[in-house]
């Protein structure tokens, strides 16, 4: 591991891998430890350039960085039904190296295993994360193995190993997850993501990764957003965007934090039946029944603890959005000129929902590009004409 120590941030235990803290395992309660938070004292949104290594220092991580040019995302305006103040943005993720917010997990992932020393890198994964380690472990000359199963989509099968990764094919994600806990422990392979149950969140030097997302969004907004929406499944992505937050506010950069919106699909919600729950206690035990939804990147049976603290700690809240409501998301930003993938408009639905019911600008976070998984069009009629006659002038 490289230098900066680890700390459950739930119960402070430290930590000596990437399993999760094992005192709150213990208790039935996915929890990630944490590398401390970075001190942006001095430092100037204006002058920040963007990406996980726009400010090194807020990195845990030692040595050179492994990079692909990743960050630095652009921001879509797209209409939104409700007047007055309310504006609704979709800060594209598409746009980084491999096409996912992945890369700015993995950029930082695979520098922290260069300066651990290892030779190869592993993943479990959907499809995004173990696109995003194998391209950053070949710009390293690591080995790269991601542990998937047969229901990523073909696109990202291709990408994955394109990229040059050893993909092992497990029958489901708990499988998954028990060959590469065993790769882990036998072979001391570095792990970018989880494998533990319940799931703590991925590598936490490499989840730092994802505070880049919201500076971008301080540096260009500035304290005009309200709200931003994440498309959540362990939370990663949410809690590291927090974290960002928390860190610009404490440098006094940003006057306050926006409000944080986990959005799901409602097939495998978690963080929306916790925060149905009054206690805490209770939130943090809340178990769903997980079913497959077209947003095959997101749900899971339980919440993370984290994941709750940054919506706590933010003022916000958790959105269960209906299939049919993000596929037709996905099919009108399609229409707009922006393509998403299911997951991605999973976040995009449920931010039109919070601007119309609350306004103020909103930021949603659009995680993927479509092309990631183009199943979800197939069977949409196109728009054809058998003769150029047809067409009017």
């Amino acid at each position: 591991m490289p230098s900066t120590p680890l700390h459950c941030p739930r119960c402070g235990t430290g930590a000596e891998d990437f399993s999760g803290c094992g005192a709150c395992r213990a208790e039935g309660i996915g929890a990630n430890p944490v590398p401390p938070l970075a001190d942006l004292s001095g430092l100037s949104l204006r002058t920040y350039p963007g990406g996980p290594w726009g400010w090194p220092a807020a990195l845990p991580v030692t040595g050179e960085p492994v990079t692909l040019g990743e960050g630095g995302t652009p921001n879509v305006r797209v209409p939104s039904d409700h007047g007055g103040d309310g504006e609704l943005w979709v800060k594209y993720e598409g746009a980084n190296p491999t096409g996912s917010h992945k890369d700015r997990a993995m950029s930082v992932g695979v520098a922290a295993a260069v300066a651990a020393g290892a030779d190869t890198v592993v993943a479990a994964s959907s499809g995004n994360a173990g696109a995003a380690a194998a391209a950053y472990a070949a710009r390293a000359g690591l080995r790269c193995v991601v542990f998937t199963t047969d229901e990523v989509p073909e696109p990202l099968r291709a990408q994955i190993d394109a990229l040059g990764a050893v993909r092992v094919v497990r029958e489901d994600s708990s499988a998954r997850n028990a060959a590469m806990r065993e790769a882990v422990e036998r072979f001391g392979w570095y792990p970018l993501t989880s494998f533990a149950s319940p799931s703590p969140g991925g590598n936490a030097y490499a989840n730092e990764g994802y505070k880049s997302v919201a500076y971008e969004i301080a540096r260009d907004f500035g304290d005009r957003v309200a709200t931003v929406v994440v498309p959540t499944s362990r939370a990663d992505l949410l809690s590291g965007i927090e974290r960002g937050f928390r860190e610009l506010r404490t440098a006094g950069l940003l006057a306050r934090v926006p409000a944080l919106v986990a959005a799901e699909p409602e097939a495998a919600a978690p963080f929306t039946a916790a925060l149905a729950r009054s206690a805490p206690a209770e939130q943090e035990r809340t178990s769903v029944h997980y079913r497959p939804s077209p947003a095959f990147s997101l749900g899971e049976e339980r919440p993370t603890w984290q994941g709750l603290d940054a919506l706590r700690r933010s003022g916000g809240s958790a959105v269960a959005v209906p299939t049919g409501e993000f596929m037709a998301e996905h099919r009108s930003l399609g229409a707009q000129g922006l393509f998403l993938e299911p997951s991605s408009a999973v976040g995009v639905a449920a931010a039109r929902r919070w601007v119309r019911e609350h306004g103020g600008l909103i930021v949603a976070v659009g995680t993927a590009t479509g092309l990631k998984a183009t199943a979800g069009i197939r069977g949409v009629e196109p728009t054809t004409i058998p003769e150029l006659s047809q067409l009017t002038p």
